[in-house]
Order: structure tokens, then sequence, then C-alpha cells
């Protein structure tokens, strides 16, 4: 009987064990559930922390152009009174243009580039838009004959396209040659 009792005694006490590590096993399950969700808490925190200052970061990225863009826009204005003042119109058209340098300029700190075709250059339809096409005579078929507007790219992406007009010329004047000779040889 003391045997039995033994045995009784060794199934309560593991089954008391076993219950205090099913307990420590459920605190520390509930432990590792609320770090769980503070971490993830934080996560989110810091989610939206990032957004915020990427908001503000988008909001106020120029800052730094608008700040240099202030003087050409000071001298403008100045230009614009002196014109109701001042009767010395070249002094005025430097003034001007000595602003526009400056304005070019200050742009090109922060990678915008102006460019312009060169008559007779070769159209690239991701540089050049055209407007228009003509014949010319001393200019080959597919080049540039004017330029209507300068072109800008921000570092190398182009953010407007030179607005220029194409030459069609030679295929015009070749025609044209056809059509005298078959004229002068009696045949059309």
């Amino acid at each position: 009987m003391e045997s039995v009792k033994e045995e009784v005694l060794e199934k309560e006490e593991a089954q008391t064990k076993e219950g205090e590590e099913t307990k420590n096993l459920e605190e520390e399950l509930k432990l590792w559930k609320e770090r769980a969700l503070r971490y993830a808490a934080e996560v989110e925190n810091l989610k939206k922390a990032f957004q915020r200052e990427k908001e503000e970061y988008y909001k106020f990225a120029l800052e730094n152009v608008f700040r240099e863009l202030l003087p050409s826009i000071d001298n403008l204005e100045l230009a614009l009174k002196s014109f109701e003042t001042t009767q010395n119109i070249s002094a005025l058209k430097e003034g001007v243009a000595l602003s526009l340098k400056v304005l070019i300029q200050t742009l090109e700190k922060f990678g915008l580039k102006q460019f312009e075709p060169a008559i007779g250059e070769a159209f690239e339809p991701y540089l050049h838009e055209a407007l228009q096409t003509e014949p010319h005579p001393e200019i080959e078929n597919g080049k540039i004959t004017r330029v209507f507007q300068k072109g800008y790219m921000l570092h190398n992406r182009v953010i407007r396209p030179a607005l220029v007009c194409v030459c069609l010329g030679r295929q015009q004047e070749e025609a044209q040659e056809k059509t005298t000779v078959q004229e002068d040889n009696g045949t059309e």
C-alpha cells in the first residue's frame, strides 16, 4: 500500500511540476506576446515618423534652389522699375542679360543645363521636338534648319526638348531636278 501512496505522491508532484511549468510557459508566452505587440507598435511609429520626415523633405527640398533664385528675381524686378525712370535702354538690356546669366548659372548649380542645337545638327527625337519641316538648299535632309526654343536637361534627363525646324530640302531638290531633267528630255 505504501508503494501505491508513493506512486500517488509522485504523480501529484509530477502534476504539480507540470502545472508550474505550464504556468511558467504561459507567463513567458504572455511576456513574448507583449514584446511582439510593443515592437509592432514601435515599427508602426517608425513608419509614421519616416513618412512625416519624407513629406517634410519633399516639401522643403527645393528651399536651397529658391534661395539661390531670389537675387535673380530681385534684379529683374529692379530692371522693370528702371524702365520707368531710365532713358538708357542699352544699360537696361545689359542688366537684364546679366540677370539672365546669373539665373542660368544658379540653375546649373542644381544640375539644370540649357542646350541649343546648332543649325545643321542632326535631328535627334530624344533631344529635339520638330515643330515644322521646310526645304533648305544648303542643309541636308533630317538636319535642323532653325531653333525656336532651347531645351533643358536635369542632370542626364531631358525635361524639355529643344523646339526646332527640320530640313526636308534635299529630297525636294532631287524631285525638282528629276522633273527638270524629264522636262528637258521631253518626258513627263
